[in-house]
């Protein structure tokens, strides 16, 4: 009688655990991806003012715009779209503000960002404008005035 080695079934389950491993990550990694980045354009609209275009093509979100009335950039800005893909260490500069929070675990994810004293978060089900909620509709505009520096922002929290 032939006794199988030990070698032999440390090799089988080593390859039954690579396939499983490699399986169940590439479905993990599509499914937190599949629906792709929030892809904000930094831009002015047609009257000067600054403005981002939103659009999340997976959740039908289309050129859903923000305008910001009275507000001027430099004159060295440059219009840039920006896709929200990868993670990195906030608080980070983008153009016409900063991304305070940023959250791509499963993409879309969240976003916010600081644009001329306004905060601005980017959820999957709802826009966050200064606390309030805003429902997303495509092709439409939302003007925002100029707001006055939050007293948070000037102050430094304290974190107890």
């Amino acid at each position: 009688m032939k006794s199988d080695g030990p070698m032999k079934h440390f090799i089988l389950a080593f390859l039954l655990a690579v396939i499983c491993y490699a399986f169940f990550y590439h479905n993990i990694e599509h499914r937190r991806t599949r629906k792709g980045p929030w892809e904000i354009t930094f831009t002015n609209d047609v009257t000067g003012s600054p403005a981002l275009f939103i659009n999340q093509p997976k959740l039908a979100i289309t050129n859903s715009q923000i305008v910001f009335t009275n507000q001027r950039v430099g004159k060295s800005f440059t219009p840039a779209t920006v896709a929200f893909r990868q993670a990195r260490p906030v608080p980070y500069e983008v153009p016409l503000g900063q991304c305070l929070f940023m959250d791509t675990t499963f993409l879309p994810g969240t976003v916010t960002l600081q644009v001329f004293n306004h905060e601005i978060e980017l959820l999957p089900r709802v826009l966050v404008i200064d606390g309030q909620e805003h429902p997303w509709l495509s092709e439409s505009t939302i003007t925002l005035h100029p707001a006055a520096a939050s007293p948070s922002s000037q102050t430094p929290r304290n974190p107890e």
